[in-house]
């Protein structure tokens, strides 16, 4: 059966510390005068169902925008993979396309090309390929996959390539579109970004 947008809620993974970034909130970043997470919504929406967000702070603030804002179940900033599990365990939708926050473009097709990778391979998750590396924050996903996570985060781990390992995984070729995979993460990729070189 084909997956279509009507199943899929687009994720924005904002849970992290920012910690190369001094502990700023990187989702809050202001470009062109508005935050990075203003970008990525306006960007995301026409591409699936829903939204959501996970934040483990300024969680208010990003409530202001309307959409389900989530937080981990796991505590401690357990990374990304923790951020998966409760937009898993929260979302109405068979799958998640999950992205960054702190990225600034996302491809109009993006969620297009994922899946229609996953609808014509013999796979559980597609993942993007930049051309030259595996962007793992970059996913469609299924929740019938997280029991599957949560085991693998109960026993200690937490790298999302190891997890996807276990699983029948198609990469998408998105090299045409490496631009999306441009993450703020530190201090001069932030003045990288206001001055226009990324």
């Amino acid at each position: 059966m084909l997956i279509t947008q009507e199943q899929v809620t687009g994720v924005i993974l904002a849970g992290g510390q920012g910690s190369r970034l001094g502990g700023i909130d990187k989702g809050l970043l202001a470009w062109q005068g508005r935050p990075l997470i203003e970008h990525l919504m306006t960007a995301l929406q026409p591409q699936v169902q829903t939204v959501i967000i996970n934040a483990n702070r300024n969680q208010a603030h990003y409530e202001r925008y309307g959409w389900l804002v989530i937080s981990d179940q796991h505590a401690d900033y357990q990374g990304p993979l923790a951020g998966l599990a409760a937009a898993l365990l929260a979302v109405q939708t068979p799958y998640i396309l999950t992205i960054p926050c702190d990225s600034f473009y996302v491809a109009p097709n993006f969620a297009t090309r994922m899946l229609q990778a996953l609808n014509q391979a013999d796979a559980e998750l597609a993942v993007a390929h930049d051309g030259i590396n595996l962007q793992p924050v970059y996913a469609l996903v299924p929740v019938q996959l997280l029991p599957s996570l949560e085991a693998f985060l109960a026993r200690g781990e937490r790298k999302l390539r190891a997890w996807y390992a276990e699983q029948r995984m198609v990469t998408v070729d998105c090299s045409d579109i490496a631009i999306m995979f441009q993450n703020i993460n530190t201090p001069s990729h932030y003045q990288a970004l206001q001055a226009g070189r990324l």
